[in-house]
């Protein structure tokens, strides 16, 4: 066995699925003195990898899960360990079937042949289920299983074949030791074992349910928690005899049970995700010496099983009933749990402690491969910014958050879950200043980032009467849920009059110093070095030329610059500019997101509204567009912003805390004689943006998008260096691979009669159904929909390919199994509505 090293250029703790991953692609990649360490011994050491049942289902309606899922497949079978045996979630009732459609909008848009079959279909491969338990299935021929151990080895093995890997079994970290760096970041420098201490620069968890003790000890966290998923193995079953290998039937999802059946020789495994929440604390998990199987083979707990196991017995009765078969195996297996549901990867809040945490057995060889690109190149291949660990807001890293969120999510692991759900524990983290102004107009509250944000107010119910059907309501429940026509009617009310909105979950943060305007410019595609006053939209992009972000800038001084950017992404974007700072201490980033709430006022009554409150004057002339500067409203000093995410003339106010409740008293105020309204974020964040067709970030942009597919290039590209800028250059010298476009919905009406709205994720098909494929060998699908009211119009937005990308063409959408006419609108950033941007003045 290997001895300790002294030093290492990175370490990797952990040798289950992430770490044999990690350690072989980091080698392939050029790394050198590369240590893998594990508590346990090899090949399995007692984590989540030797005791999962290992079989993929690779359809997600996570285009970045999915794309993680297909990247490690096709690792799987170049290491000859994945079997294909297909696979079957089956559905009981009638709202699982739908759901099942909108499963198979997935799998179109992600280009995995899948299918749906009936009972009679299923029984054909499955002859041992009893097919009147339920009413159809979705069939994906390319479902597995793999070796993971196996998997592991042998990249392991690989990585140890370059001479650059050495691996230390049986010992354990004892501690993580971290420097002061500049502006206050510390930096990893030791990892501490019981077999000696390691000086290294880099270091990587990849350590499962293990990494929250781990994160500890450097005082960083990783929030996930060890969750119970309970599972056993009946046999042997004499149905499952004489067949070669591990697997011969198709394994079977039973989704409205939320269990599996999967063989495994002459056993059948059956598995659940039915049973209460069990969650345990990775200091509480037993150790190698104190487990009877392994530390994440917890003791089974048959009361929480039982349920599970007579619908199992309902479903393959004479199988699982057979004379001799006995329940031989039983254990509550750990696994991570987060409280989005996501990976966490990424560089730690300490430089150079990298985490690869929170994964499972089906995504675990591509984020070895994007983690091992992430830390070689600044970027990877596949889009992660969902995984981000920067993605953490303070609210989110307890372990009691992540307790509760995990409690409340596990039993949506098999669950139907709406793409505009929200979470009910844990809130009320974060309030703006007007909550209890909007409490009492009947506010419908989403959460964004640990903020309670208005999506629409019960108090505007009185102009569903006065717009009728503009209002564009929806007939079917899937299709409203999480949704009010009274959003359609605030947004008409807003171009017709006004709209006050809070904005107080936008991040916001300073740069100031001698270095500011360099490190703005550095990571800013935009011209940042301008009059002071001006406001600058701008992507963000990385090395390969793909979209980091998009925010603006507002240069407050010579010296003096704050970035603006989304709440769900701001604590990314402030780690991406906290990252570009020069080490002389002189320059800093001050984070403001607690200390200044955002009001935004829009529509053409905007100005007159605004007028009334302040001595300033708002005129077209005297406050242009895309400036800022601060003025006097109501009293209060405020930063006004003339901006717009929605396409009419307004303004963003940057107010005090303290003060933001009386402004917001003071425009509605005002405003109402005038006709104005709040409006929520349902306006703002969807129907007012997609009649204008403003892309927004991680949707229509992430890293694997450029500005030209985006049709977001200006005219000229900024002397100064920045970012991503000899890709981009590039890019704009050639012909892209894909183009944005927006497209309407032609006919809404479904089989039934009745109409149908599309929610986003759903594939855009040839007129007759055929399907498409562009540049860069990725089927179109809908990155964006929603309601444009002023139009009286559904809209999408999607990526085309090249040839498809002209004004007029008519293509299909599916969605729920039926085909939708639509017509491309506009085939780059030229909105529907106001093309000439009349209303922003």
């Amino acid at each position: 066995m290997a001895e300790v090293p002294a030093t290492a250029d990175v370490v990797v703790i952990g040798a289950g699925i992430v770490g044999n991953s990690l350690v072989h692609h980091l080698t392939r990649l050029g790394w050198r003195n590369v240590v893998q360490i594990d508590k346990g011994a090899l090949p399995n050491p007692g984590g989540s990898t030797g005791h999962a049942s290992n079989f993929i289902f690779p359809v997600d309606h996570s285009r970045e899960i999915t794309d993680l899922t297909l990247d490690s497949v096709r690792q799987y079978q170049e290491m000859g360990v994945f079997t294909q045996s297909g696979g079957f979630e089956i559905a009981r009732t009638e709202e699982r079937m739908e759901e099942l459609r909108r499963r198979m909008s997935s799998a179109k848009a992600w280009g995995i042949e899948a299918e749906l079959v009936d009972p009679a279909f299923v029984k054909e491969k499955v002859p041992f289920i009893e097919e009147d338990q339920f009413i159809g299935a979705f069939w994906t021929p390319s479902v597995g299983v793999v070796d993971s151990l196996r998997a592991g080895t042998i990249m392991r093995e690989q990585a140890l074949a370059t001479g650059e890997l050495t691996v230390v079994p049986t010992v354990e970290v004892t501690g993580l030791d971290t420097e002061e760096g500049p502006h206050g970041r510390r930096r990893i420098t030791r990892v501490r074992t019981t077999g000696g201490d390691i000086e290294a620069g880099t270091v990587v968890i990849a350590a499962g349910v293990w990494s929250p003790k781990l994160g500890d000890m450097a005082g960083i966290s990783i929030p996930l928690t060890p969750a119970v998923h309970q599972m056993i193995s009946v046999g042997p079953c004499p149905q499952l005899k004489g067949g070669t290998g591990e697997i011969q039937f198709p394994i079977i999802r039973d989704m409205d049970t939320f269990c599996y059946e999967r063989q495994h020789g002459a056993d059948m495994e059956v598995g659940s995700y039915a049973h209460r929440a069990i969650l345990h604390e990775p200091e509480d998990i037993p150790s190698i010496e104190q487990a009877k199987l392994s530390p994440t083979e917890m003791p089974f707990t048959s009361d929480d099983f039982d349920p599970q196991l007579e619908q199992a017995y309902e479903l393959m009765p004479e199988l699982l009933g057979a004379e001799g078969a006995e329940m031989r195996y039983a254990i509550n297996g750990l696994l991570s749990l987060t409280c989005d549901g996501a990976p966490i990867l990424g560089e730690s809040d300490v430089a150079g402690l990298w985490t690869a945490s929170a994964v499972w057995i089906k995504e675990g060889p591509g984020v070895g491969r994007a983690v091992a690109e992430w830390m070689t190149h600044g970027h990877s291949e596949i889009d992660l910014h969902h995984s981000d660990i920067a993605r953490f807001h303070e609210h989110q890293l307890p372990r009691e958050h992540t307790r509760l969120r995990t409690t409340e999510s596990f039993i949506k692991t098999y669950g139907i879950v709406h793409p505009a759900e929200q979470y009910e524990s844990d809130r009320d983290r974060r309030l703006s200043p007007m909550n209890a102004s909007q409490q009492k107009l009947g506010a419908v509250f989403f959460e964004t980032a640990g903020w309670e944000r208005p999506h629409w107010y019960e108090s505007n119910a009185d102009l569903l009467e006065v717009y009728g059907d503009a209002v564009m309501p929806r007939e079917h429940e899937w299709d409203a849920r999480w949704w009010s026509p009274i959003i359609n009617a605030e947004h008409l009310r807003m171009r017709e009059a006004a709209a006050v909105i809070d904005l107080s979950a936008f991040c916001l943060f300073d740069i100031e110093g001698p270095g500011a305007l360099d490190v703005v410019q550095t990571t800013c595609v935009a011209q940042c070095d301008v009059p002071v006053g001006k406001v600058v939209y701008t992507p963000v992009l990385d090395a390969k030329g793909g979209f980091r972000s998009d925010l603006t800038v507002m240069r407050l001084g010579e010296d003096h610059f704050r970035v603006v950017t989304g709440g769900a992404h701001g604590m990314v974007d402030r780690a991406w500019f906290a990252a570009h700072l020069p080490d002389d201490p002189s320059t800093t980033l001050t984070d403001l997101t607690d200390d200044v709430s955002t009001i935004g006022i829009w529509g053409p009554k905007a100005r007159d509204i605004l007028g009334s409150l302040t001595s300033a004057d708002v005129s077209d002339e005297g406050f242009k567009f895309l400036t800022c500067r601060e003025i006097d409203v109501a009293g209060t000093p405020v930063l006004a912003s003339r901006i717009s995410y929605v396409g009419d003339l307004g303004w963003e106010l940057y107010v005090p805390m303290d003060a933001a409740a009386g402004v917001w008293d003071a425009l509605l105020e005002a405003g109402a004689p005038y006709g104005a309204r709040p409006a929520g974020i349902g306006v703002y964040g969807t129907t007012g943006r997609i009649e204008k067709g403003y892309r927004a970030y991680g949707t229509e942009l992430d890293s694997e998008r450029s500005i030209i597919e985006a049709g977001m290039q200006r005219p000229k590209v900024k002397q100064a260096d920045f970012v991503g800028k000899q890709a981009y250059l590039a890019q704009r010298a050639e012909v892209p691979a894909a183009v944005l476009c927006t497209l309407t919905v032609d006919d809404h009406t479904s089989a039934s009669g009745t109409k149908r709205y599309m929610l986003g994720g759903e594939p855009i098909l040839g007129p007759d159904g055929e399907t498409l494929t562009d540049g860069h060998g990725h089927h179109p699908y809908v990155t964006s929909a929603g309601s444009a009211p002023s139009l009286g119009k559904h809209v999408l937005m999607a990526y085309l390919p090249p040839e498809q990308a002209t004004v007029g063409t008519r293509l299909t959408v599916s969605y729920m199994e039926e085909s939708y006419p639509v017509t491309v609108g506009s085939i780059d950033a030229t909105p529907l509505l106001d093309p000439d941007n009349e209303r922003l003045r």
